[in-house]
């Protein structure tokens, strides 16, 4: 169920694609995915994120054809399974197969402005992750001019909230785009200011893990051994009032939360 912990919760990262920055190929076999879907789910998390197309830096994109049948069957055996799934796309049409195979929220890096993704969303009755990014993943790190990001990508999710509020879209979580079209400094000033976020009345969602900051930070190139600093940007999210966080290392970041939540008096107990 989404957003009915009350707690923080975790949206675990479900990359079926042969190029994802992380962990591009892994689980690109249709079985392989399925199984690491039920092993996030058995390992805490609340959400499983579906993804078909790489948005890493630099990327290009893929037919929406091709994004669909990497994902549909997923979708279709997580959600079959009773799990919580959202499917990770920019595109309507996959949206609107993924919805139908059993998807609950479509999380958006254009934060749904292709034609016809709000009325997809909207007709299912499903909800969404609105998140910021300047430009395409292709051309995001050459857009990295702002005067103030924090108010700059306020003001860009607002404009979107309005759009999708309007369409009577709910749930709807905000994502500040952490690592699409942001320096590192940019991102850690994300991190840091992120409760101003709240000004918007909707929860905040934060994906960080693995990314190239969290690399710059602790200079680790390899972005699968970036676990330590992952762990470290998912607790400044939660600290900054995050109440999902978008994580690969779904029971390593169970643990530090059911810490982190009981020792700062967020929860009485450790989460479930």
């Amino acid at each position: 169920m989404f957003g009915g912990s009350g707690r923080v919760e975790i949206a675990g990262i479900l990359n079926v694609t042969p190029d994802s920055f992380s962990d591009g190929g892994n689980h690109f076999e249709v079985e392989v995915a399925i199984a690491r879907g039920l092993e996030m789910a058995e390992a805490g998390a609340n959400w499983i994120d579906v993804g078909g197309e790489s948005t890493r830096p630099g990327s290009d994109g893929v037919e929406w054809e091709e994004e669909l049948r990497r994902v549909l069957p997923v979708v279709a055996a997580l959600s079959e399974r009773g799990l919580a799934v959202s499917i990770d796309t920019s595109k309507p049409e996959v949206a609107r197969e993924a919805l139908k195979a059993g998807a609950s929220v479509v999380n958006d890096v254009r934060a749904l402005s292709a034609p016809g993704m709000v009325e997809v969303v909207a007709t299912a009755g499903a909800g969404a992750v609105l998140m910021h990014m300047r430009g395409t993943p292709r051309t995001m790190q050459v857009h990295v001019e702002y005067e103030d990001v924090v108010q700059e990508v306020a003001r860009f999710l607002e404009e979107r909230l309005v759009v999708a509020r309007t369409a009577g879209i709910s749930p709807i979580w905000i994502d500040p785009g952490i690592g699409f079209g942001k320096t590192t400094d940019q991102n850690v000033e994300l991190l840091r200011r992120l409760p101003e976020f709240g000004v918007l009345g909707v929860p905040v969602y934060v994906g960080a893990s693995r990314k190239r900051f969290v690399g710059d930070l602790t200079e680790v190139e390899k972005a699968s051994e970036r676990l330590m600093g992952s762990l470290g940007a998912a607790a400044a999210a939660v600290r900054g009032g995050a109440s999902v966080v978008r994580v690969h290392d779904v029971a390593e970041t169970r643990r530090m939360l059911d810490v982190y939540l009981a020792c700062s008096g967020s929860v009485e107990e450790p989460l479930p």
